[in-house]
């Protein structure tokens, strides 16, 4: 079954917007995990505006399950971190500075003497490598030759194809991608945009799916249905049924 990682990015969102500890991190993320997610994710930004570094820290001593780490590699200071850290995973995101939230994948032919170097530091450290792709053949194939262990499928373009009602149109460039990860040995993530109305139909579809990483969607759900009730909700939808 596909593995719930859960981005906690907004609830240090709002942490931050008054100071102090209120939610606390790192008890969210013992219950997130007590309540069935099987990672938990992070994205920390150079301006710490939601996870600062100092979490990631804090994080890594008491996560049980699997750490993810995001962000842009062409930042030494994100490097550095990742390396002292040592999550199960990074996952290498082409944000720029400042960005708001992630938009776009690598472009991993443009790109690929850069990232072959970028993925065999952190390879080197032990830590398993994904990278950011948009759901384009080539660009698998151009991530094979950079030696990531994984690609993660970015799914806005998914989402909102499936919310304007044309989910077989907007999942079928995924459903190639994934195919040819599969045929290259790849492994796949996906995320960006999924929620409880359109994860089911997307896990279904995309073989070999190992792992989706959920932040904002399943935070805004939690507010009207509670965190411990929404991650099983999550979990639900992705059991193949």
């Amino acid at each position: 079954m596909t593995k719930l990682s859960v981005n906690i990015n907004k609830l240090a969102t709002l942490r931050n917007s008054r100071g102090g500890n209120n939610p606390d991190l790192i008890k969210a993320a013992t219950d997130i995990e007590r309540f069935g997610a099987e990672g938990i994710t992070v994205h920390p930004r150079p301006d710490e505006r939601h996870i600062r570094y100092a979490d990631v820290y804090a994080l890594k001593k008491i996560v049980t399950t699997e750490f993810n780490i995001e962000g842009n590699c062409t930042e030494k200071s994100f490097v550095d971190l990742v390396l002292a850290n040592k999550p199960a995973q990074v996952t290498l995101v082409p944000d720029a500075a400042g960005q708001l939230t992630s938009n776009h994948g690598w472009n991993t032919i443009e790109h690929a003497a850069y990232l072959k170097e970028m993925i065999a530091v952190f390879k080197n450290a032990g830590i398993r490598v994904s990278i950011f792709v948009d759901p384009v053949v080539e660009m698998v194939e151009g991530a094979k030759a950079t030696g990531t262990d994984r690609i993660e499928l970015y799914t806005e373009a998914y989402a909102r194809g499936y919310a304007a009602g044309n989910k077989e149109a907007a999942i079928a460039p995924y459903i190639a991608a994934a195919g040819k990860a599969n045929e290259l040995g790849l492994g796949i993530n996906a995320g960006h945009d999924l929620d409880l109305h359109n994860l089911q139909y997307f896990s279904k579809n995309i073989p070999g799916l190992l792992e989706v990483s959920i932040g904002h969607a399943l935070i805004c759900d939690a507010i009207y249905l509670g965190l411990e009730n929404t991650v099983q909700l999550y979990k639900r939808q992705l059991k193949q049924v």
